[in-house]
This record gives C-alpha cells, sequence and structure tokens, in this order.
C-alpha cells in the first residue's frame, strides 16, 4: 500500500509539472510583444509560474485555467525593459535637490537655487544638478559670483547635466581653498578668467577638490536613496538597471538590501575603480544573489569627459575652441593597467569613453589586456561610444566589444554636437548605425540622472532622431536612426546581452524570469513621435508585481 501511495504522490507531482493548468498565473487578453526576433513575435497570453515564465500563448487553448487568472484587458505586454547605463544613487539624490534640468536661462537656474534655499533653510550645504549652459542665451558657463548672490551664505555645488562639470559659489571656492594660484589636478580644470581667478566652474577630476568636502552619507542614507530611486525607476518601466559606477559603501548598501529581500528590480553593478576601496571590492570576486536580482560582475573605468564641457578627448582640436582637445582622466599606461587588472580578477570592463581619441586609446587598452587575458568571453563594453573616428568602428566587432549607447544624448547633444566637433566629425558621432553596420552588437539606456530615465524616451529618441518636441523635422541625422525593433531589442535583450543575463531576461520567452511591462497604447501602432507618451500601467519582477499606476 505504501508503495502505491508513493507512486500515485509521484506521478500526481509529474502530473503537475506537465499539466499548466494548476500553474500559478494566467495573465490572458492581452496585446503581447517580445523583440528577440528580427521581427516583433507577437502573442495574447502568459502563464507564470513562481518567478519563471512557462508558457506564451499565440490563441489561448479553451480549456486552460490556472489558480489566478489576470485579464490584461487588452493592454500591451512587452518584456522588462532595461537600462544598460545609469546612476541609481545619483538619481535617488537628484529627487531631493535643486533640480535644474531644462533651466531656460542663468537667471532661471539661480530662481530655482534661491527658491529651494528658501524652502530648505536648515541645509548647509545646497546641492543640485541640471544645468546646461548651451540651452542658455549666448551659452556661457556661469559664474561663482552670481551663484553668491542668492546663496545667503550656504555653501552650493551644482553639478552639469552630464556630471563633468561643477559650478559653485565663492563660499565653497573659499573653503576649498580654490584661488588663483590653485593649479588645475591631473585630468581636470578649475576654469580661470582673462585674470587668472577661478570662475566657479570645475572640470572632472578638479570637481574632487569640493567632493572630498562634502559630508559622506551613511550605509543607512544610502539604502533608503537607493530603494527611492529604484521604485521611482520600476514606476517608469525599467525591470533592470546597471548601475554604471558604484563606490564602496554602495557596494555595501546594494548587498544588504539584496540580503534583506528589499531589492524592488535588478541591479548589475559596475564598481568605481577611483573608489578607495576598490581593490577591496575586486578581490571579494564576482556576486550573484540567489534570486538574480543583484549581480556584481564589471568595473566602470571613465577615459574622458563629457562633450558639453569639452572635456571629452578628441584627436584634433575642439571646432569652437582652438587648441583645446579635452581631457583624459587616466594616463594611458594606467588606463591600461586599470584595464588588464580588471579582466585578470574576471570581471568584465566597461569604459566610458565619449571622444574619439577616448574611445581609441580604450579600444587599445582592451586590446592589449584582452590578448593577455584571453577573456573576450566577458563581453567588455565601451560606455556612451559617442565620438569614434572611421578607422575604430570595425575594432568594436573585432575585439568583441559591446557599445552601450544613450539615444537621447543624441536628441539633447544636437544643438552643441556639431558646434564641437566639426561637420566631418560629426559623422561619426552617435552612428548607431554605422556600429552596427561593422558587427558591433548595441545596448540601450539613458545615463540617468544625466538624462530622464525613463526607457520609452531613449526608444522613441532611438527612432526618430528627434527630442520630445518633434525637433528637427525629419530627425537629426536621421541616416543613423534604427528601427522600431531594434530599439526595443537594444533596451530588452541587447542590455540583456551585455550583462551575460540573456538566459534569464530580456525577452518573453517560456523558461524566462517572469519580468514584463504592461503599456497602455501599442508602440506599433501610434506614430513614432508619440512613443515616449506611453503611459506604463505596471511592472512585473521575477512574476511579482512591483508597481502599477492608479
Amino acid at each position: 500500500m505504501r508503495k502505491i501511495t508513493t507512486r500515485l504522490t509521484l506521478l500526481l507531482c509529474l502530473m503537475a509539472f506537465l499539466n499548466p493548468a494548476i500553474s500559478d498565473t494566467l495573465i490572458k487578453n492581452i496585446k503581447g510583444y517580445s523583440f528577440h526576433e528580427s521581427q516583433p513575435v507577437s502573442f495574447s497570453a502568459i502563464l507564470i509560474e513562481q518567478d519563471k515564465i512557462i508558457a506564451v500563448y499565440q490563441t489561448l487553448p479553451d480549456d486552460l485555467n490556472a489558480e489566478k487568472v489576470i485579464d490584461g484587458k487588452g493592454a500591451v505586454l512587452v518584456p522588462g525593459m532595461i537600462d544598460a547605463h545609469g546612476h541609481v544613487l545619483g538619481y535617488g539624490q537628484a529627487l531631493s535637490r535643486v533640480v535644474l534640468n531644462g533651466a531656460a536661462s542663468k537667471d532661471q537656474a539661480l530662481a530655482r537655487v534661491a527658491e529651494f534655499i528658501e524652502q530648505h533653510p536648515d541645509d548647509t550645504w545646497i546641492k543640485g544638478r541640471g544645468w546646461n549652459q548651451e540651452l542658455w542665451p549666448g551659452r556661457n558657463f556661469p559664474d561663482a559670483k552670481a551663484l553668491s548672490q542668492v546663496s545667503k551664505g550656504k555653501l552650493v555645488a551644482l553639478g552639469r547635466i552630464d556630471g563633468h562639470a561643477l559650478w559653485v559659489n565663492q563660499e565653497v571656492l573659499d573653503k576649498a581653498g580654490i584661488n588663483k594660484d590653485t593649479v588645475s589636478p591631473e585630468g581636470g580644470e578649475i576654469v580661470k578668467d582673462s585674470a587668472g581667478n577661478p570662475t566657479g566652474i570645475l572640470v572632472d577630476n578638479a570637481m574632487n577638490l569640493v567632493y572630498q568636502l562634502i559630508p559622506s552619507p551613511t550605509l543607512e542614507d544610502v539604502k533608503n536613496t537607493l530603494l527611492v530611486s529604484l521604485n521611482k525607476l520600476a514606476s517608469l518601466g525599467l525591470t533592470s538597471v546597471h548601475d554604471a559606477g558604484v563606490d564602496y559603501i554602495t557596494w555595501q548598501a546594494y548587498q544588504a538590501l539584496s540580503t534583506e529581500q528589499r531589492l524592488p528590480i535588478r541591479v548589475y553593478v559596475m564598481l568605481d575603480v577611483t573608489d578607495p576601496n576598490y581593490p577591496e571590492m575586486l578581490a571579494k570576486g564576482t556576486i550573484r544573489s540567489a534570486d538574480d536580482k543583484l549581480f556584481i560582475r564589471s568595473v566602470k573605468i571613465s577615459s574622458d569627459g563629457a562633450l558639453g564641457s569639452r572635456g571629452a578627448a578628441l584627436h584634433e582640436e575642439y571646432s569652437d575652441k582652438a587648441g583645446h582637445y579635452g581631457l583624459l582622466l587616466h594616463e594611458i599606461p594606467k588606463l591600461n593597467e586599470l584595464t588588464l587588472q580588471a579582466m585578470e580578477a574576471g570581471f568584465q570592463v566597461n569604459t566610458h569613453a565619449i571622444g574619439d581619441k577616448a574611445n581609441t586609446v580604450s579600444l587599445d587598452a582592451f586590446a592589449k589586456a584582452i590578448q593577455k587575458t584571453q577573456s573576450t568571453g566577458l563581453r567588455h563594453r565601451i560606455e556612451h561610444a559617442q565620438v569614434i573616428q572611421a578607422e575604430d568602428f570595425e575594432r568594436f566587432k573585432q575585439l568583441g566589444v559591446i557599445a552601450s549607447v544613450q539615444p537621447t544624448h543624441a536628441t539633447s547633444d544636437k544643438n552643441m554636437a556639431e558646434n564641437r566637433l566639426g561637420s566631418e566629425r560629426i559623422k561619426g558621432a552617435y552612428a548607431w548605425q554605422r556600429l552596427m553596420a561593422s558587427g558591433a552588437l548595441l545596448a540601450g539606456g539613458s545615463d540617468f540622472p544625466i538624462e530622464p530615465a525613463e526607457p520609452l524616451f531613449g526608444i522613441h529618441a532611438a527612432v526618430t532622431r528627434q527630442d520630445r518636441q518633434n525637433q528637427p523635422d525629419g530627425g537629426w541625422y536621421p541616416n543613423e536612426a534604427v528601427s522600431l525593433n531594434t530599439a526595443f531589442k537594444m533596451f530588452t535583450l541587447g542590455a540583456a546581452f551585455a550583462s551575460h543575463q540573456e538566459a534569464l531576461i530580456g525577452s518573453v520567452e517560456a523558461g524566462k524570469k517572469a519580468d514584463f511591462v504592461l503599456l497602455a497604447q501599442d508602440p506599433l501602432e501610434i506614430t513614432p513621435s508619440q512613443l515616449w507618451q506611453i503611459p506604463v500601467l505596471q511592472t512585473w519582477v521575477n512574476g511579482e508585481l512591483v508597481w502599477q499606476a492608479e
């Protein structure tokens, strides 16, 4: 009798495994799309068991039942979108600081600072981000004097939109001891006026002269800020983010949140090679959490600055500033050393390179280190890959290097990029079609909080090459635009491949994690100019609803 009971139990377990009718959740009545083929793959229902998709249906069988049935009511279901390059802590901090994005003039930016100071009278340091002098009349950098006039004696430090320049008031210059005699640090610039006095603008490594003065947050502060950020990102339709450049305390905070099972979406961490504790983090090796929500297996190296602040390193001088070539943030031997060290430790190397010289020297470093380590399989990446000289395009495929690009950079930079680069170099900038034609694989991201974190903004920019005011007519260098299927793939399967997770996420397929998003409109049926306006209804991660619209 005991053998019969045992056999019956085994038979019932086997039937339960084979029969999806008793599985957990069926989501039906949806317009589903996945972007893992050359054209979108459509379906009308999916079946979820625990954290995985176990079946995808074009037509739902009549006899199919499930423990829980959700009527999608015609909503559009797409794979969970992935941002391959963002700054999670910075995004969370930006939600509680002076927001200068979109300020149309220096005076408008100053008014926002003054208003913030009125609302936060107890704050000693006033921090913010997002100013962009390219949107202002005259396009000139702002100055410390103007900021001091509205700061009421507070210490004010405001990051440029690209994160590569800092605008500070005179109080901060005095506290940091920055004066006429202060020499710019290697890889940075203290911008000075014609009389040699600091103007209040610090570029790249010069920003550290101020950052070292700002009180550091506690571990609990960092954890709370990460949660604010990640929950907001979930509301935008993101189920996974690649955090580009994590310091020691953030590395600790992520592991604590993972242990506490509090991460709402997936995070793929890049360690910051400039952090004093970087050797310790590297020595701990790669990390993968049991629920696959936290991966730590890559490093972030910054080879140069940004184009807007003229910190991007170029082979030839800037077209709008004679004799200026930008900045390499590491001397070439040091860049080579950092690249090799990370590869030897078994980490993927993701190098920030914007200018064409930075892309060349970064690819050179990859070539040398990959030959020594035979680490092509680690899928090393160039982050941004913004300006590339003709002979370097083919090297991405040759070296197996992924181009991690941010489409909204093109539509934000279009007002100044050609001025910086001239009519010939611009042809190798933001050149997504040219990269693909050379055989490079693309991953899509935003670089939030430098750009908005909404992934549909990036998909819209990739397809239209226009900003969200539909400018310019016909798109900016529209020959470099990509198809809608390719754009979605960049922000789903492309980003998943760039983090070694294509077997887990990136598409809606049986056997993959149940990460997906419900949208209110069909991206394949609306005009491309409306893509960025599609409302997100729900975000699911690991088969759990983590956010839904009211």
